[in-house]
């Protein structure tokens, strides 16, 4: 069944370094990290590009490869805020990256097939009007990296934060698990347990990578999100990185799962679905040769992708859960629209 042209990548990175005044950076240590390098080669883009013409060059070109895709129409990109101090202010000397959401926002603007995943750290002296000012900005959903942002989302201080995300209908999109991208972390903060208060409370709440890695209190963490899933019917989890050579197996464990394939949602994390973590023959005993060749040859990384995981057993279900669970802009619907009518108006 051909059920491409209406998907949405619900977890899509971009970076910077500051270029054409964005207001992004990288840490020090990130930058002087051997995974430095290979961001900027997967994102299709050279330090001495950026530096002439800005950061706003890594999604023109997620945007114009995700135009040549036959699969997927749409991507969330994803700002990031940093670490915050005591007095509620961004503390740059702890945060390894740095994507403002006023860059993202001004920049997706500008692509048909983009839209502006914001990132509010709760900690932040005035983070609801963070909130409001993203909402009005076309924010889809909010998106946490705790182990890097030093986020608890246990900590009863964020229930304001909760239900103003509740009240403007904002998804929090959150990583579960562990955290191997950065040069430091805490790992403990991705336990998925810790999202028992944002869940009571009725936030929908996407757990990112199903929380496929790394173990709390004696458990694997994807047990403790299963457990969870059980108990709270707005608990989502998103399929971004579960391709990876790292997190081997833990898609079709979860494909196991059938009652919550209404509750998973496509996504690539992006760019290190282009990084050597990825590639199709990591399932040399699952799929045949055959198979893994003609996926191998797919040249378009999102077609690639859709085509791999669908191989592996993911349902159309799955691939085009976003739609319903995110308020599109008007320009994203008609797009979709459009794609899924053969390019028809």
């Amino acid at each position: 069944m051909e059920h491409g042209k209406n998907i949405i990548d619900i977890h899509c990175h971009t970076a910077g370094i500051g270029a054409g005044g964005s207001g992004c950076f990288v840490s020090p240590a990130l930058q002087n990290s051997w995974k430095y390098r290979i961001y900027l080669k997967a994102f299709g883009v050279t330090e001495k590009e950026l530096q002439k013409e800005g950061d706003s060059l890594i999604l023109r070109r997620l945007s114009e490869k995700l135009a040549a895709s036959q699969r997927v129409a749409a991507a969330v990109i994803l700002a990031m805020d940093g670490v915050v101090n005591d007095a509620g202010e961004l503390d740059t000397a702890r945060t390894e990256i740095y994507i403002p959401n006023e860059f993202l926002a001004r920049e997706v603007r500008r692509y048909p097939n983009l839209m502006f995943g914001a990132s509010v750290n709760p900690y932040r002296r005035d983070a609801i009007q963070r909130l409001e000012k993203v909402a009005d900005g076309g924010a889809v959903l909010v998106k946490w990296l705790p182990s890097i942002q030093h986020i608890d989302p246990a900590d009863k201080r964020l229930v304001p934060f909760y239900l103003k995300l509740k009240e403007l209908g904002l998804p929090l999109l959150t990583h579960t698990g562990e955290e191997s991208s950065f040069t430091r972390t805490r790992d403990e903060l991705g336990d998925p347990e810790r999202l028992r208060l944002p869940l009571s409370l009725g936030v929908t709440v996407i757990a990112a990578h199903a929380a496929s890695n790394g173990r709390n209190c004696g458990e694997r963490n994807h047990d403790r999100f299963l457990r969870l899933s059980q108990e709270y019917p707005n608990l989502y989890a998103d399929i971004s990185a579960l391709t990876q050579m790292n997190r081997l197996g833990h898609l079709l464990r979860l494909l196991n799962h059938k009652e919550l394939h209404e509750r998973l949602l496509y996504g690539t994390d992006m760019p290190l679905l282009k990084t050597g973590i990825v590639s199709p023959y990591a399932f040399l005993f699952r799929l045949p040769p055959a198979k893994l060749l003609a996926i191998t040859g797919i040249e378009n990384p999102w077609d690639r992708d859709v085509a791999l995981k669908e191989a592996l057993g993911v349902d159309d279900v799955i691939f085009t859960n976003v739609a319903a669970l995110i308020r599109m802009p008007a320009r994203i619907a008609k797009l979709i629209s459009s794609k899924s009518n053969g390019g028809r108006q």
